[in-house]
């Protein structure tokens, strides 16, 4: 009987080895590496890396310079979020209320835009916000925005090339959230007297955290080191940190001060998705 549970276990533990092999080879060693030299120095003479486990790499992230690109990141990254949980929940709160073909044709507009490359998406932008592209016509037309003004270049189309980009990660999770909510929860609360936005306030939108902090990770990580948006559509006028990043690698050469901003942001969002998970658990707790 022993004998029989120690070959089970072993079995177990040989399923999970070629995962295991896989996360250690493709991302543990890589992020040890990348970690490793952002203790180094670089040579400005030879631009040869030596380790002397120094934290002058570290030091410099006090700039005013880098303070700033970080700040503007998580401005941007937080404003996008935002945009997607606006625009995304009454899109997820309408397809969960459709039923058959519809609810399927619907979610299958939202996945559509995945089935494009995401480069190609971005430059399609860079024509619609252009000084004679449809948005900047249709926003003058409206008054919103002034003949001598210009949009593309600037960190409001960034963020616009975000919430574009990104939308459907927030609807998809706002829309698994929506659809577990028993129908009957929504009708009990308006029998107690409660009206359409008391129901909404009440019972929908608390049991539909789980999707909104999931939507949030979702959208929030990724946009905060965003690289190709910002490089398309902000040009050299917005720089979010994924291009400071990106610039000391490739352009500069430093690589180590290049590891020492990259393991920084991981951090930052390392500590964001803890927040996060521990907030998404006690929702899920609550549903």
């Amino acid at each position: 009987m022993i004998g029989r549970v120690r070959s089970a276990r072993f079995g177990h533990q040989a399923l999970a080895l070629p995962g295991l092999l896989w996360t250690l080879a493709f991302f543990l060693v890589p992020l040890a590496v990348m970690v490793v030299y952002s203790f180094g120095q670089i040579d400005i003479i030879t631009f040869k890396t030596s380790f002397g486990w120094t934290l002058s790499n570290y030091r410099q992230l006090n700039n005013s310079i880098y303070l700033q690109t970080i700040l503007r990141s998580l401005e941007m990254s937080i404003g996008a979020t935002a945009a997607c949980l606006v625009v995304g929940y009454p899109v997820a709160y309408t397809i969960a209320r459709q039923r058959g073909r519809v609810q399927t044709l619907l979610l299958l507009g939202i996945m559509v835009p995945f089935w494009t490359s995401f480069v190609v998406r971005t430059y399609a932008w860079v024509n619609l916000l252009s000084a004679d592209g449809l948005v900047t016509k249709l926003l003058r037309a409206t008054g919103l925005e002034s003949s001598s003004s210009q949009l593309i270049y600037t960190p409001t189309a960034v963020v616009i090339g975000i919430v574009y980009s990104y939308l459907p990660l927030m609807v998809l999770p706002l829309y698994v959230a929506l659809e577990r909510i028993d129908p009957q929860l929504k009708q009990a609360a308006s029998d107690l007297g409660a009206t359409g936005f008391g129901v909404f306030r009440r019972v929908i939108f608390p049991l539909s955290m789980p999707g909104v902090i999931a939507g949030c990770i979702l959208v929030g990580v990724p946009a905060t080191g965003e690289y190709v948006i910002p490089a398309i559509l902000g040009g050299d006028r917005t720089l979010m940190y994924g291009n400071v990043v990106a610039s000391q690698f490739l352009l500069v050469g430093d690589y180590p001060f290049g590891s020492a901003l990259a393991v920084s942001l991981m951090c930052l969002v390392t500590v964001f998705l803890i927040v996060a998970r521990s907030r998404l658990a006690r929702a899920e707790d609550v549903v």
